[in-house]
């Protein structure tokens, strides 16, 4: 069986991610697929600044946070990172996070659900970017939800409906890609 981490990318207070996080994890779990869902929030890891000076005092803490973190990602076949678009990337905190990762991730595959003006397209386009470097495969197919019509009050999540065609699609590539790498990483 597959495991699959949802990755909640953002930690800002009154932050939209949980909700969408929520809503492709239960999408997802209601499918039925021969994989298993995990929700992880970046908040739970409180990650310092990656190269950043840290207090002799406050280092061994630091360590295990990024043990945590890096022996979380580790024990997934693939991700669906859900990211907020702030000023036409994805969050800092994901950023961060990711800069601490490596071969915990390699040869791996990786979908998308993204929420902003645009839908959050350009986060996922940076994404791209920083997870080819990190030899993660991404899926074609994301899940983009408007700050403008998927959210009232661009707080309240309350997704269109049709965005369950992207899901499907998206949820279908995720889980090809990552059965395939598995015999990857198994040679």
């Amino acid at each position: 069986m597959l495991s699959i981490g949802i990755i909640i990318g953002s930690t800002r207070q009154g932050r939209n991610g949980e909700a969408v996080a929520k809503w492709v994890y239960d999408f997802a779990t209601e499918r039925n697929d021969k994989a298993s869902y995990e929700l992880v929030d970046l908040a739970d890891f409180n990650l310092p600044f990656y190269g950043s000076a840290i207090p002799e005092a406050m280092q061994e803490e630091a360590k295990a946070h990024v043990q945590a973190w890096s022996e979380k990602m580790a024990s997934f076949d693939g991700y669906i990172f859900v990211t907020p678009e702030y000023n036409h990337a994805t969050s800092g905190v994901l950023k961060n996070a990711l800069d601490y990762l490596n071969l915990e991730v390699n040869n791996k595959a990786a979908g998308f659900a993204a929420y902003g003006s645009l839908g959050g397209a350009r986060a996922i386009e940076n994404l791209r970017l920083i997870l080819g470097e990190l030899q993660v495969a991404d899926v074609r197919t994301a899940i983009t939800f408007s700050l403008l019509t998927d959210f009232e009050n661009m707080s309240e999540f309350k997704p269109a409906d049709y965005h369950a065609k992207n899901a499907n699609q998206m949820l279908d590539q995720l889980l090809a890609w990552s059965r395939a790498l598995q015999t990857v990483r198994q040679k």
